[in-house]
């Protein structure tokens, strides 16, 4: 949902809404992946500094840096079908604990293909296309196409981060838990009834991932999973890792050249999450983001933004207290149809669905294609399973975070946030409480650490008009990296990341990962 916004994968946006639109089907298994949210009350997995000071590398045994992998063809992912022949899967064994590099093991899904032209190999590039939650490994083969040119001399590698999927995926409900949730909570509380209902399916979800996945709970931070991506690198034999991260895969990348700057390769940052921002900062970033985005929308139809803001927010009004029908026999309420509404703003391409949708809501008084909108980002499909993306987001993100505001704080947030988005500002709000609320981890930091002396030049990419992950935190990051190590690159122009998107940003990074060329800090593409 809109609070925890999956803030990832850009391309993976169009593709689900593409297939879901164009004949108004049922859900899919693609979609955005974001978080960058609240934190617990345990003990953090993520580990401490090394002994003689430096925060990233730990000496870890042979048997784990110098494994071979054993490279496969690659079975079919949950919901998805095989990637091809071209493409080989293997399990990465990393320790579940880096203070205890000895100690018991995960295994890391990993997937590769090789690069085309052997003779000019530049090395293998790792990708990470958000969340916290999306697996690389189902998201990368579909995506490939969109980096056929880096194909040509870098082998495509991806992952799923710990705690996702085939990577010791974190569980924390049935599909029959999650869909009463969904139709039972109200995501934007007005009474204290729906309060108390709120905050009581918030800590239960929480201990169902501790009923569920507790051995692993603790140690599925963002520090943790950039250590392995380390050992990725030597597993892999690199000497540099190069690196392209989106959305969440920004934070990832930036908490990955603090710790380790010596082995940061060719590196970029798409779609980049504030990385001075606390749980409650970027649920204000977002609702800032996300009406940026709705009335940037709304100006592209011809309509005045503050009048058509206020023509959806009195349309949730109306939903909250009568629910909408739909051809499924499912109802659509308020918070579904937030969802539906999030869901188009990742990609101006989506745009004309999110008119659809409206226009049945507003015309039609019914919901279907709001319910399909908000079913295919909540991960649900036809036969109404639902995937895990939306577990591991929220254990990833509650275990970096430590904040945990209480629901009195939740609710002074209400008149700023109300200012900040009349449409997205209550749900934000509120997710600031209800994300984490009684985590039973205790979340690592208020925010995470992205300055890295010593490393390479980052390039740092930001769009104008992204929703979830809003331009201002791109400088941010450039800044936070430091001098000569972020450079700015301005992407003039709508949707969550810009790659494949903007020819300009497009060529700029393709010259950079395969010439080297770093573009002059602070250049601007329109």
């Amino acid at each position: 949902m809109v609070g925890h916004a999956r803030a990832g994968a850009l391309a993976g946006a169009a593709l689900l809404l593409t297939g879901l639109l164009a004949g108004c089907a049922g859900g899919t298994d693609d979609k955005p992946a974001d978080r960058a949210n609240p934190g617990g009350t345990s003990t953090s997995g993520d580990s401490p500094a090394t002994p003689d000071g430096r925060p990233g590398s730990l000496r870890l045994p042979a048997a784990l840096t110098s494994q071979q992998v054993d490279w496969n063809s690659c079975k079919a992912p949950a919901g998805g079908s095989e990637p091809g022949g071209d493409w080989r899967c293997a399990t990465i064994e990393v320790p579940l604990d880096y203070a205890k590099p000895d100690g018991d093991t995960i295994g890391i899904a990993v997937i590769r293909k090789s690069a085309r032209n052997e003779a000019r190999r530049l090395g293998a590039m790792l990708f990470n296309f958000g969340g916290p939650g999306g697996s690389g490994v189902s998201i990368l083969p579909r995506l490939a196409d969109s980096y056929s040119k880096l194909n040509t001399r870098y082998d495509l590698v991806s992952f799923d981060p710990r705690g996702v999927a085939a990577s010791a995926g974190v569980n924390c409900r049935t599909d029959r838990e999650t869909e009463d949730a969904n139709r039972k909570v109200d995501m934007t509380p007005d009474t204290p009834a729906e309060e108390a209902a709120f905050m009581k399916d918030a800590a239960d979800f929480g201990a169902g991932c501790e009923r569920r996945s507790g051995k692993v709970l603790p140690y599925v931070g963002t520090a943790n999973a950039a250590r392995d991506m380390d050992l990725i690198r030597q597993v892999l034999g690199e000497k540099k890792l190069n690196y392209f991260g989106i959305s969440y895969g920004t934070e990832l990348g930036g908490t990955y050249a603090h710790l380790f700057p010596e082995h940061v390769g060719r590196t970029v940052l798409d779609a980049v999450v504030d990385p001075t921002a606390d749980a409650v900062g970027h649920a204000r970033n977002q609702a800032t983001g996300f009406q940026r985005a709705l009335e940037n929308y709304l100006k592209d139809r011809g309509q005045d933004p503050k009048a058509g803001t206020r023509r959806i927010a009195r349309l949730l009004e109306r939903i909250d207290k009568k629910p909408l029908p739909t051809n499924s026999g499912r109802e659509l309420n308020e918070s579904l149809a937030i969802t539906g509404i999030v869901m188009p703003l990742y990609s101006k391409n989506s745009w004309p669905y999110l008119t659809r949708a409206l226009d049945e809501a507003e015309k039609s008084g019914t919901g279907t294609l709001l319910l399909q909108l908000a079913d295919a980002y909540n991960g649900r499909d036809a036969k109404g399973h639902y995937d895990t993306q939306n577990h591991s987001q929220r254990a990833i993100s509650c275990a970096d975070s430590r904040l945990r505001p209480t629901a009195a704080e939740a609710r002074a947030l209400l008149p700023e946030f109300r200012k900040l988005s009349p449409v997205f500002g209550p749900f934000l709000a509120w997710d600031t409480a209800g994300w984490c609320a009684q985590w039973p981890v205790k979340g690592a930091h208020d925010h995470p650490e992205a300055s890295a002396p010593g490393a390479g030049p980052i390039l740092v990419v930001g769009t104008t008009g992204d929703p979830a992950t809003p331009y201002e935190g791109a400088r941010r990051m450039a800044d936070e990296l430091g001098k000569g190590v972020g450079v700015m690159l301005t992407n003039k122009g709508e949707g969550h990341g810009s790659y494949g998107e903007s020819a300009c940003v497009t060529a700029t990074v393709d010259a950079y990962f395969l010439d080297g060329k770093v573009p002059a800090d602070g250049r601007t593409c329109s």
